[in-house]
This record gives C-alpha cells, sequence and structure tokens, in this order.
C-alpha cells in the first residue's frame, strides 16, 4: 500500500491481521512522517523511533503465529500524561522534565496487552491546564488546519493539542488524551477528529499525572467513530490500584455500531443558546437535529437549568484539586529542584516558581484561595452543592431522553496568541463541554461541518452514565449523515 499513515485504526488492524503489510512498515510510515512533519506541527515531545521498531517486530512475530490483540502491531501516540515505563514523562511541564517513570500507567499497559506500538510521547497544556496547548514547556503545538481567509497558524486546542495535531496530520494511527473540563472534546472539535471522554472511572487514572482527580478521564482521539469504539474498549478496565475505578465489564462498543438510531430521543437543551455564539455554530447545531430527526430520532426539548453556573463551578473544584495534588511537586522528592536556594522554605518556593509556568501558577493560587480558611465554605464547599445540581439536573431528563445534543465548542480554532491576554476569555472555550465531567458522563465530539473559513466545527453527544454504547450509535448517526471526509491540506 502507498499511504499507509493514512489508513484509520479500524483499517490498518484489519490489513495487519491479513497481512497485507507488516507493523514494522507502517511503523516505519509514521517514523517517516514525523520526521518531516514534527518540526513544524510541535506534536510529539519524544519520537520512541528504536522502541517502536522493537514492538512493531514482536507484534509481527505474534502475527506471523496466528496471535495477537485488538490492537496488534497498530502504532499509537500516547499524551505525556500517561506513565510509560523507562520512557520521559513530563506532562508538558518543566517541573518533570527529565523525569523517567519506572512503572507503566493502566491505560498504556492495556494498550500494549492489545498489541500496539508506541511511536512517542505527544505534546500538551502543562499539567493538563489550558484551551490552546500554548501552556507547554515545550512549545505551542500547531493545528494541521489552517484558514482560507488567512494564514494564521491555529490552536489545536487543548489540552490534548498534541494527540489531536498528530490524528488530524496522520502522525499515528490514533492517540490516547484525557478530558478534565473538555480536553479530548474541544480539540477534536478543533482539528476535525472524534474525541470521547468516558463515564468517569471507566478508564483507570492509575499512571496518568494527576489535575483535578475528580475530574480526569483518559479517553482517545481517533479518525471516526469505529475507531474511538475500537481503542476505547482497550483502554478502559477494573482497577484496584485505582480507588475510583468503576468495576463494571467492559463492553464491545464496536458491535453497537451500525444498530442504528431509530426510535431514540435526543435532547436538546435551551440552556446551551448562549450569548454570542456564531451563527455558524447554531446552523450546525440545527443540522444535526435534523440529521437525527431524518435517521428516526424523537427530538425533546429539555432544560439543564444550572448549565449556567457550570464554568464557574469548574473553575473553583478544578484549581482547588490541583492545588492539592500538585504540593507534591516541592523540590525534593521529584521533579524540578533549585540550585541556589537558601533556606529549605526558599527551596521550596523557588523550585516551584522555576517548574511551574504562569497558567499552573495562576490556577494553584485560586485552588488555594478556595480552599484557604477564610473562603473553604464561601466558595469550594458551595462549587460541590452546584456540582450536585448539575448532575441532578442530568437525573432528571434521563427519564425523557436517552442522550442529549449540544455544540462541542463556541467557535472553530483560533489563531496561537489570540486568546492569552485574557484568561476568562480562555476558560469560556470550556462552556459545552464542562458539564459532562462535573457530571461524570460520557460525551463524544464528532467532525460535522466547516466554517466559513474551512475549518472543522464539531457536535458533541452527552449520554448516561456506563451508557457509551448509545453514544457511539447517535456519533455514528451524526457522522454518517455529516459525511464530514475534510483533511487538512498539508502546508507542514
Amino acid at each position: 500500500m502507498s499511504d499507509l499513515t493514512s489508513l484509520t485504526l479500524t483499517q490498518a488492524v484489519a490489513g495487519l491481521k491479513t497481512k497485507a503489510f507488516s507493523s514494522e512498515e507502517i511503523t516505519r510510515s509514521f517514523l517517516g512522517a514525523i520526521d518531516a512533519a514534527n518540526p513544524t506541527l510541535n506534536a510529539y515531545v519524544e519520537v520512541t523511533a528504536d522502541k517502536a521498531l522493537e514492538m512493531a517486530r514482536a507484534s509481527d512475530a505474534r502475527l506471523a503465529a496466528g496471535q495477537g490483540g485488538a490492537l496488534e502491531g497498530a502504532p499509537l501516540g500516547i499524551k505525556d500524561l500517561f506513565c510509560t515505563d523507562g520512557v520521559q514523562t513530563t506532562a508538558g511541564s518543566n517541573m518533570l522534565r527529565g523525569f523517567v517513570p519506572p512503572y507503566e500507567s493502566t491505560v498504556t499497559a492495556n494498550l500494549w496487552r492489545d498489541g500496539a506500538v508506541m511511536l512517542g510521547k505527544l505534546n500538551m497544556d502543562e499539567f493538563a491546564m489550558g484551551s490552546s496547548n500554548e501552556t507547554s514547556a515545550f512549545g505551542p503545538v500547531k493545528n494541521p488546519w489552517k484558514s482560507k481567509a488567512s494564514n494564521a497558524e491555529l490552536t489545536p486546542g487543548g489540552s490534548s493539542g498534541g494527540s489531536a495535531s498528530a490524528v488530524a496530520a496522520d502522525l499515528c494511527l490514533a492517540a490516547t488524551a484525557s478530558d478534565t473540563g473538555g480536553s479530548i472534546r474541544q480539540p477534536a472539535a478543533f482539528t476535525g477528529t472524534v474525541g470521547i471522554k468516558p463515564t468517569y472511572g471507566r478508564a483507570s487514572r492509575f499512571g496518568m499525572v494527576a489535575f483535578a482527580s475528580s475530574l480526569d478521564q483518559a479517553g482517545p482521539i481517533t479518525k471516526n467513530v469505529a475507531d474511538a469504539a475500537l481503542m476505547l474498549r482497550s483502554m478502559c478496565s477494573f482497577d484496584p490500584k485505582d480507588s475510583t475505578s468503576l468495576d463494571v465489564a467492559t463492553p464491545d462498543w464496536t458491535a453497537s455500531l451500525g444498530q442504528g438510531v431509530k426510535g431514540l430521543r435526543i435532547g436538546v437543551p435551551r440552556e446551551y443558546v448562549v450569548d454570542g455564539m456564531p451563527a455558524e455554530i447554531q446552523a450546525l447545531w440545527d443540522r444535526g437535529v435534523e440529521w437525527l430527526k431524518a435517521a428516526g430520532c424523537e427530538i425533546i426539548d429539555i432544560s439543564l437549568p444550572h448549565t449556567k453556573y457550570a464554568l464557574p463551578t469548574y473553575y473553583i473544584v478544578a484549581p482547588a484539586e490541583a492545588s492539592s495534588n500538585l504540593a507534591r511537586y516541592d523540590g525534593m522528592r521529584f521533579g524540578h529542584r533549585a540550585t541556589d536556594a537558601k533556606s529549605l522554605t526558599d527551596l521550596y518556593e523557588t523550585s516551584r516558581a522555576e517548574g511551574f509556568g504562569k497558567e499552573v501558577q495562576r490556577r494553584l493560587t485560586i485552588g488555594a484561595y478556595v480552599l484557604s480558611a477564610g473562603f473553604y465554605d464561601a466558595f469550594y464547599v458551595k462549587a460541590l452543592k452546584v456540582r450536585r445540581r448539575i448532575a441532578e439536573d442530568f437525573d432528571n431528563v434521563w427519564d425523557k431522553v436517552d442522550a442529549v445534543l449540544t455544540p462541542s465548542t463556541p467557535s472553530a480554532a483560533f489563531a496561537l496568541g489570540d486568546k492569552q491576554i485574557d484568561p476568562v476569555t480562555m476558560y469560556l472555550n470550556d462552556v459545552f463541554t464542562v458539564t459532562a465531567n462535573l457530571a461524570g458522563l460520557p460525551g463524544i465530539s464528532v467532525p460535522a461541518g466547516l466554517d466559513s473559513g474551512g475549518l472543522p466545527l464539531g457536535l458533541q453527544v452527552i449520554g448516561k452514565a456506563l451508557d457509551e454504547a448509545t453514544v457511539f450509535r447517535v456519533g455514528q448517526a451524526l457522522e454518517d449523515a455529516a459525511g464530514f471526509t475534510g483533511k487538512a491540506e498539508r502546508w507542514w
């Protein structure tokens, strides 16, 4: 085959099983593509070429013997948030630059168990704090897409910008990612890819560098819905090493694809019509409603009344948990240590000031503030109460609807540097996605059209807890109706 990098994950796995090509061949194709594109796109922070070829040869041997797992021989990219045994893991931060874990995260261990090949570690916003991949200590990632109206370099979204850019530019078959407030779904929408955040607790957080423990969840970014169903099955498992892991079976979500959506009830929440939402986003949402109607769904107007409080609630809860989680980086046990400290206190302060970037420092400061003695009840406890109300809003509609349809983002990808001056404007990128994290629900973003500048736009489907099957079914129906086949014109 001439262009192995353009294959979907499903196509590649099938081709490997029929021996149409070898794992070493497709791995070398991706390594060549990365060598050519990464100096411009900056999607990978580390390319593990030798390890990838070693893993590929081992896969070829298993395939030759008629063996192999669900992802046998498939080259993947790994977000640099997942600890990888013997391979540097930085979470995009100078604080962890040079840290080489002596153990494997459960998610990546599951992928290697199923035969996947690691191409390298993918760039990300520092400690997953960001919506544009501009907070990384390794520099911003660039979106493979460009607007017809401008030659400006665009963000791929964040924090999983490296994952989204790599998948969109055919630098891996698929990639792991993580989602705390939309960090899978927003980058997927910005790059014309598919991204799913499963139910909280579906995928183990063991070996994931923590941001906000009650919100973080692993998931994949892929080229289509079928690939997302295939990869998510490998990523998810019960894990006794993670106290929040759900002891439930992991379904074969690929089996739910093709079942159609006739008879499903789809909720359209009126509160997701936000001030200043571009007409193109509303028009895409309207088209999504019509597509699902045509596929046999019943469309039901619903109310999620506490939605307007979701963003401020998230930006209290997430920084508070981050403040606690990142307290471990003190310059003593592991991570960056200042070399010219005058005292123990100076060592703590200087190490953290040097190791953390401005956005991480901003969120840690907010977190420490809302957890402080004078403000704990007024901010943090109140935010937890509102979070419960947001979850109850969804609980109250599940007897009326099977899934909820919304836009994925309030805009298409914006230019790098556009929103760095005003952090609040940047935070508004999460307006449609944070509710699923606060309620612990599964959500998928599916590319559904282009804006007037030719940039991808996505639609989001939110489902009931542990009902990823319906989310995938609706996502596939949208994918089929949209017929989205857009690819970024190669400029890199």
